[in-house]
């Protein structure tokens, strides 16, 4: 069975798992919810219940031996320069994830850390790196695997017709990199019907990742490629539950953390945004950022319209060509 958990009301209820990936009105309060697999959502709740578990631990430890806690040295957070940070389980850490634990706390705030979140030996960066850059292209290919997988179809064609040759090329190595990343189960080229054929895969984590989530690794690996350029010490997060002093929750897909002190808090929206952008101006009054520090990073946003919605809100909005340079400005 699959399973939906209402974050404004928490609501708890059982679905069927052909809705899996599907937003559904929460029965009790209407907000829009997302169905996960049941096993996904024990993972992630037992991931929340060791990482609060080892800092109980961490916390008795101290107070037994009279130590006050004090805020890891971010110079100690990051493994050394010469680990490729784009094929590595070192971010993993509690080391990695203290200083932005220990800004949370300072702040009355409970936080949850997703530590595998940030775990990049898998290939889910490399192929959001390539959607990333040439999502105006590219994007087709993620709609047909999304209907696809929605419909509980086995596969999917891309079209060639009416693509120039330069575009061909570039989908049909696209598409060669899913198949050998096991993105897709497999690839058939059909000359005489002038398309690709592509069997898709319908494990969860593949199927959360083609219906947003490829959006969060590019934004993770656009504040590290970022934060690397800068030379700045740095730690960073992906899908963070916080939760304040009057109960109230939300959660934060991309957390990067410069030097300790300069926080950097990205919203990624694949697709529907708008009503969600007060929910967000809340939360940065909130934590008490400015609006260059709170980004909500739209795919295939255009540069006016988020240029007109940075100066509606106090909040900044940039597609995903331009959060690389937006991150830079951030202060």
């Amino acid at each position: 069975m699959a399973i939906i958990r209402c974050n404004k009301c928490a609501h708890l209820q059982e679905q069927a798992d052909s809705e899996i990936g599907l937003m559904l009105a929460c029965p009790q309060c209407g907000n829009p919810t997302q169905v996960y697999p049941t096993l996904f959502f024990v993972t992630r709740l037992l991931e929340k219940y060791f990482t609060a578990q080892r800092e109980v631990i961490r916390l008795t430890t101290e107070a037994a031996a009279g130590v006050a806690t004090a805020a890891v040295p971010a110079a100690s957070a990051m493994p050394p320069a010469e680990v490729d940070l784009s094929n590595s389980d070192r971010m993993t850490s509690c080391e990695q994830h203290q200083p932005i634990a220990d800004w949370f706390r300072q702040r009355q705030i409970a936080v949850e850390i997703a530590a595998q979140a940030v775990d990049t030996s898998g290939f889910f960066d490399e192929v959001a790196a390539l959607i990333g850059r040439d999502l105006l292209l590219l994007d087709q290919v993620l709609d047909r695997i999304r209907w696809a997988q929605q419909k509980g179809y086995a596969s999917t064609v891309i079209p060639f017709d009416g693509k120039s040759p330069s575009d061909v090329r570039r989908l049909t190595s696209f598409c060669q990199q899913l198949y050998e990343y096991s993105f897709v189960a497999k690839t058939i080229p059909n000359k005489q019907k002038n398309h690709l054929l592509l069997v898709v895969q319908t494990a969860p984590a593949i199927r959360h990742f083609f219906n947003g989530e490829w959006l969060e690794w590019f934004a993770l690996m656009t504040c590290i490629e970022r934060a690397t350029e800068l030379g700045k010490q740095f730690s960073c997060a992906r899908n963070l539950g916080l939760t304040f002093a009057d109960g109230a929750q939300f959660e934060v897909d991309v957390f990067l953390l410069l030097d300790s002190e300069l926080p950097i808090l990205i919203e990624c929206k694949s697709g529907e945004y708008r009503q969600d952008i007060e929910k967000y101006v809340r939360l940065r009054k909130r934590l008490g950022l400015s609006g260059s520090n709170v980004i909500l990073c739209v795919a295939g946003l255009e540069d006016e319209i988020a240029k007109g919605l940075t100066a509606m809100y106090d909040l900044s909005f940039v597609s995903e060509r331009g959060l690389l340079q937006h991150i830079g400005r951030a202060h």
